[in-house]
């Protein structure tokens, strides 16, 4: 729980991290490697400052919130007439990039976890498949990075979320660890559809009502500029629940409902974006301190080597393989792909989705299955935090060199 003494010591290390932002953002140390790591020096391997449980919902609430806000805030900045003209790709990367990263997944576990079954390990595989959108924030807005690469790593970000939920889902209860009304093949397959459905008609009915009500409304100077931000955070959480009510998708509902957002109320959508880069970085920060105190002690605590090499491949090979294959017939150049396919950090959403684990009694394996989803996530924010500036630098000279080529050539 939080003491005075703690609360005293979390803001008092963002008064000083705010003093040394810009020397900060100028090194290859990342913002959530910063608070990852204070956050494990005041918990309990550390300082012993702050001290919960991860199932007592503190977590789970401020890293939903902040997915939420995270989707719906990039995905507003996402331009929909060029996404028409490039869907190609990022389909790719959903409909074939993302299975085959379970599939592989689930094999390597197999390999590494004997101890586990078949549905657990791909459950596993599939919680730590998406990838996350705000840990790749540094990446998406990068110049140096080709804009078709940053449009299809944002909507890859936004809507694996969504869609990996029923996907996990249906692997714990063949696990024999979820019993819901959705327990037959005919169940599971209509809750599937709803989700990914409903989700999305959700995202487009009140974020493209709700931005055309706030636009209209701007252009007629009936709204103050901070009232216009609360306005359309409040339509990204609206989006979500409004969504997971009628049996959607709440993560789906929010990206997609930011993207019609942005469409029909670019007089607006700016005001969210300045949340995000201010106040949103706050959120993000926090749920980075709250894995560092809480839940990185007993992942380091309990290593083991299998977890070890197992996160290693998921965040390579095991995402990079599938991306080089989704990306074969797109005409982009070798060093595209491969940093798309390194370039694919999992933090929130492995998260969130680990956390289920927790939440289901019947599953034996459930507290080791979460460390190994921990450790990932660690390293993940460690090592694409460290290469992220030198990756885009590296990217924007292959760039560079490709375009005189191809002008020599010319």
């Amino acid at each position: 729980m939080l003491t005075p003494t703690a609360i005293l010591t979390l803001l008092g290390f963002v008064v000083l991290f705010g003093a040394l932002s810009r020397p900060l953002s100028d090194s290859w140390i990342s913002a959530p490697m910063v608070f990852t790591g204070f956050g494990l020096a005041v918990g309990d391997l550390g300082l012993g400052l702050v001290s919960f449980e991860p199932t007592d919902g503190t977590l789970h609430a401020l890293a939903e919130l902040t997915l939420v806000v995270v989707l719906f805030t990039d995905a507003s900045r996402i331009d929909l007439r060029h996404l028409r003209q490039r869907w190609s790709l990022p389909a790719r990367l959903l409909g074939l990039g993302m299975p085959l990263s379970i599939l592989l997944g689930t094999g390597a576990g197999l390999l590494l976890f004997p101890q586990l079954g078949l549905w657990e390990v791909a459950a596993l595989a599939a919680i730590l498949a998406p990838t996350d959108a705000a840990l790749g924030q540094a990446v998406v807005s990068a110049e140096e990075v080709p804009e078709p690469v940053r449009e299809a790593l944002t909507v890859e970000g936004g809507l694996n979320d969504g869609i990996a939920v029923p996907i996990i889902l249906v692997f714990l209860a063949l696990a024999g660890a979820a019993h819901s009304e959705h327990s037959g093949a005919g169940g599971w397959l209509t809750f599937w559809i709803q989700q990914v459905t409903l989700g999305p008609l959700g995202g487009v009915v009140i974020g493209g009502g709700g931005g055309a009500l706030l636009s209209l409304a701007a252009a007629r100077g009936f709204t103050l500029p901070a009232f216009e931000r609360l306005a359309g955070l409040a339509l990204a959480a609206l989006c979500f629940f409004g969504a997971d009510h009628i049996g959607g998708n709440g993560l789906i509902a929010a990206f997609v409902g930011g993207a019609v957002f942005g469409r029909t109320a670019p007089n607006v959508s700016h005001h969210v974006h300045t949340f995000m880069e201010t106040e949103g970085q706050l959120l993000m920060m926090m749920v980075f301190v709250l894995l560092g105190c809480a839940l990185a002690g007993p992942a380091l605590l309990e290593l083991r080597w299998q977890t070890v090499i197992y996160a290693l491949l998921s965040l390579t090979l095991v995402r990079m393989i599938p991306v080089a294959l989704a990306a074969l017939g797109c005409a982009r150049p070798f060093a595209q792909v491969m940093f798309m396919g390194w370039f694919g950090p999992r933090g929130l959403a492995s998260l969130l989705f680990g956390l289920l684990l927790l939440e289901h009694e019947t599953l034996t394996d459930a507290d080791p299955m979460f460390q190994i989803v921990v450790f990932t996530v660690l390293a993940s924010v460690a090592l694409h935090g460290v290469t992220a500036r030198v990756g885009v630098r590296a990217l924007g000279r292959s760039n560079a060199k490709t375009l005189a080529n191809t002008t020599g050539r010319a």
